[in-house]
């Protein structure tokens, strides 16, 4: 779509930081009209500044607000103040399914539409072409406004939340994950043979496939009783090298559970 057909489209962002900035300067070179505020960092090239949220906000067909969870909901009160009942309202932080129902409802009270958006991989590199996940009352018509300018925009049927909850299910698996590789390359340079682990850990994540998540989790469950003795040997092993076994305790501790659950279920089934 050309710069003439999508430069009526009002953009503002509350926010300029890594996530930010990067989909404001995008947003701009889209050839929407794009304005924001940050308190502590600057405003893109190109991109109009404005004092405070409620002024950035005035006359917007949208807002992205890009600035932090624990932000989020002092944005919205005081941007409000200058939306109109045709904004639309996205909170792109990363924050629990709780808090982005309660900012759906205080935008709801004050007759503005809203819509949770997740932002499912990180924006450097990416910028407004960051995969988005959207639920909310508003949902569709931000996809509408935003495809147009180059967005790539899943939405999901339901009320704001909905969005966050996938991203942080998503998560649970990610940064785990991610925490498990850091303590044990950790513990590897602690007993001397990190390159090794890095290689094998390498290894295995290539030769991942399809079949990899039943094969943990029926794994998981039929080898409870092994691998809960076998973690906690780790963890042991682990607190012997100076490294805090948060990741390998948590996993004897999820181990121990599902012993304990499978013994529950064995003894309920001879009553």
């Amino acid at each position: 779509m050309s710069t003439e057909e999508t430069s009526g489209v009002r953009v503002a962002v509350l926010g300029f930081g890594e996530a930010g900035g990067h989909i404001a300067a995008d947003l701009r070179d889209a050839g929407a009209r794009v304005r924001g505020y940050d308190p502590a960092a600057p405003a893109p090239a190109g991109v109009q500044e404005h004092p405070d949220e409620a002024s950035a906000v005035r006359g917007a067909d949208v807002v992205l607000s890009v600035n932090s969870a624990a932000a989020a909901p002092d944005a919205l009160r005081t941007g409000l103040a200058g939306a109109g009942h045709d904004t639309v309202w996205a909170d792109l932080n990363t924050a629990a399914p709780q808090l982005k129902r309660q900012l759906g409802e205080t935008a709801a009270a004050a007759g503005v539409g809203f819509v949770d958006v997740a932002l499912m991989t990180p924006v450097p590199g990416r910028g407004l072409h960051t995969p988005m996940l959207t639920s909310g009352d508003a949902a569709e018509r931000y996809a509408g406004l935003l495809s147009a300018l180059g967005a790539s925009i899943e939405t999901l049927e339901g009320p704001p939340g909905r969005a966050a909850e996938r991203k942080l299910l998503r998560s649970v698996f990610f940064k785990g994950l991610a925490a498990a590789v850091v303590e044990a390359l950790e513990a590897g340079r602690a007993a001397g043979c990190e390159d090794w682990l890095r290689e094998n850990i390498a290894d295995e994540l290539s030769r991942s496939g399809a079949d990899t998540v039943r094969r943990l989790v029926e794994g998981s469950h039929q080898h409870a009783v092994r691998r809960s003795h076998e973690m906690a040997a780790a963890s042991d092993m682990l607190t012997d090298l100076g490294v805090a076994p948060l990741v390998s305790g948590a996993s004897r501790d999820l181990l121990e559970r599902l012993v304990e659950g499978a013994e529950s279920g064995k003894r309920a089934g001879t009553r």
